[in-house]
């Protein structure tokens, strides 16, 4: 079964992580194609200055707030209800708040495991599970997994962990969902240029200097424009795409990883000695 295009104009949107990064582009893009916004994020002051900056620069556009925590499954709760009592229909559903953390698996604590879990996979199934009564035939869902829910590098076990979980999660729901006309799309970015570096947890006890160091290492990957993913998002919506992986950095482990299933730890560790040689030479 095939789903007509997307149409943005009067859509009504709902976009999670939507303070910075690609969730304040997807906002604004989603603005600027005629949709009403229900912008949702933890920080309030970075999420009332994007809402603020829609407006002066799309007249008209409307623009709703809504301050929720997504660790917290109470809260998650509370904004489902909160957006169902603001809108009467939802159009299309952009899961994109995410966090990340670092560090072996025996360095971390299970309370930071279960942080990211609850971000990064529960919200976004509570949050569906709860509006998806609004979303009508014509509707869609997307659901932003990442690079490492293609592959499992190592030092990102409770990452990898929710970013598969999301991406099986989309996959199943997507046959559930096709036949009452409503698409949904998995989003696996590569090294996208976002602030998630910078607000990264960082397993083990390390020193301040390390902790710096490891979050500096991991922003050097972050290249591809938030802006520029923002924009295939919004195409992959429009022409219901099932699947997005954005940057060569997602391609190309993509397609090692369906070739040679058991060779990504090996192609990752040659990489790094690649990059550390380089380094040398430079100096």
């Amino acid at each position: 079964m095939s789903i007509q295009p997307f149409q943005f104009t009067g859509a009504t949107a709902v976009v999670t992580g939507a303070a910075g990064g690609m969730g304040e582009h997807l906002a604004r893009g989603l603005a600027e194609r005629g949709s009403t916004v229900l912008l949702v994020d933890r920080d309030a002051e970075k999420l009332d200055a994007v809402a603020s900056s829609i407006r002066s620069t799309y007249s008209g556009s409307r623009v709703t707030t809504f301050v929720a925590d997504l660790a917290e499954r109470d809260a998650v709760e509370t904004l489902a209800a909160d957006l169902l009592q603001a809108t009467e229909r939802i159009d299309l559903l952009i899961n994109n708040a995410g966090v990340a953390l670092a560090g072996r698996f025996d360095q971390i604590s299970m309370a930071d495991f279960d942080w990211v879990l609850a971000i990064n996979f529960h919200a976004p199934v509570l949050l569906t599970h709860h509006l998806l009564p609004r979303i009508t035939p014509g509707g869609h869902i997307v659901n932003v997994s990442s690079l490492f829910g293609l592959v499992g590098p190592a030092g990102q076990t409770a990452y990898s962990s929710s970013k598969f979980a999301l991406r099986g999660f989309t996959e199943a729901l997507r046959n559930e969902l096709l036949p009452r006309g409503i698409g949904i799309t998995s989003v696996h970015p590569g090294g996208i240029r976002t602030g998630i570096a910078l607000n990264a947890r960082i397993g083990g006890n390390l020193s301040d200097v390390d902790v710096k160091k490891a979050k500096d290492e991991f922003n050097k990957l972050l290249t591809f424009p938030a802006d520029k993913a923002a924009e295939l998002m919004l195409e992959a919506v429009k022409a219901r795409r099932p699947r997005l992986l954005i940057g060569l950095s997602a391609k190309i482990p993509d397609v090692v990883a369906r070739v040679a299933p058991m060779s990504f730890g090996t192609l990752e560790r040659r990489a790094t000695k690649l990059a550390r040689l380089a380094r040398k030479v430079r100096r």
